[in-house]
């Protein structure tokens, strides 16, 4: 029911998907507005505040169909839906949406990316811990290997993307540490990832961008990323 998992005043995003995805032009699948639920009207249909862009007003157009996400205190929920009016209210501008799809709990691609510039180290593994992260095995990180440093871009619960002038090939697994705060002190993460993609940035020779997927991490590390992400994105939206 959706009245048990959305509540108004909950934050939301919408990314455009399926043809509203051409009528955004290219990247709109790249592309999130923030929102809130503004009133629940059924169990299939919800007023949403139109989002807006510093001061201005994204018009999103009747018609176009989106991929929404809920922000709850118990996770995240997702759903798609359709925008089937839009009006203006007491000089506030609403949506009115229509899910076309049920509310599910959200396990992020499907995670939400967080621009940041972190300072990372990084490694690629030695052939015998390569075996026995393959294997599933405990092993134990070489000590005293020397380890390069680079920044990161955008960290999610599933992975990140850096900066760095070392390239590291795709499907090379990297050893890879960063500190995040948690409880307001800094904590150390050491973790495992596997390189998807690797470029050469055009404005930056000698300079390349990793996209990285965590490999095997275990939740608990995930959820506190996931946490710190969204402690990070309330405090950005707390000075906005």
């Amino acid at each position: 029911m959706l009245t048990d998992y959305v509540s108004v005043g909950d934050k939301i995003e919408l990314s455009p998907v399926g043809r509203s995805s051409e009528y955004f032009g290219e990247g709109a699948e790249r592309k999130v507005y923030y929102s809130k639920v503004y009133e629940i009207l059924s169990e299939d249909t919800m007023e949403i505040l139109m989002p807006m862009e510093k001061t201005k007003l994204i018009l999103l157009p009747v018609d176009s169909e989106f991929d929404l996400v809920v922000y709850q205190k118990t996770g995240l929920y997702q759903c798609f839906v359709r925008i089937i009016d839009r009006y203006k209210s007491n000089n506030v501008y609403i949506l009115v949406v229509e899910l076309t799809s049920n509310l599910r709990k959200h396990q992020r691609r499907e995670f939400y990316r967080f621009s940041c510039a972190l300072e990372m180290c990084a490694r690629n593994l030695q052939e015998e811990e390569i075996q026995a992260v393959e294997n599933n095995l405990p092993y134990a990180l070489t000590p005293g290997l020397p380890l390069k440093q680079s920044v990161i871009a955008d960290i999610s619960g599933g992975g990140l993307r850096f900066l760095s002038t070392q390239r590291y090939e795709p499907d090379s697994l990297l050893y890879i540490n960063y500190n995040l705060l948690k409880g307001g002190e800094k904590k150390m993460y050491e973790v495992v990832g596997k390189v998807l993609s690797v470029k050469e940035l055009e404005n930056r020779k000698g300079t390349y961008e990793h996209r990285v997927q965590y490999y095997d991490m275990d939740e608990k590390t995930r959820e506190e990323i996931i946490k710190y992400i969204f402690e990070e994105e309330r405090k950005n939206r707390r000075k906005d």
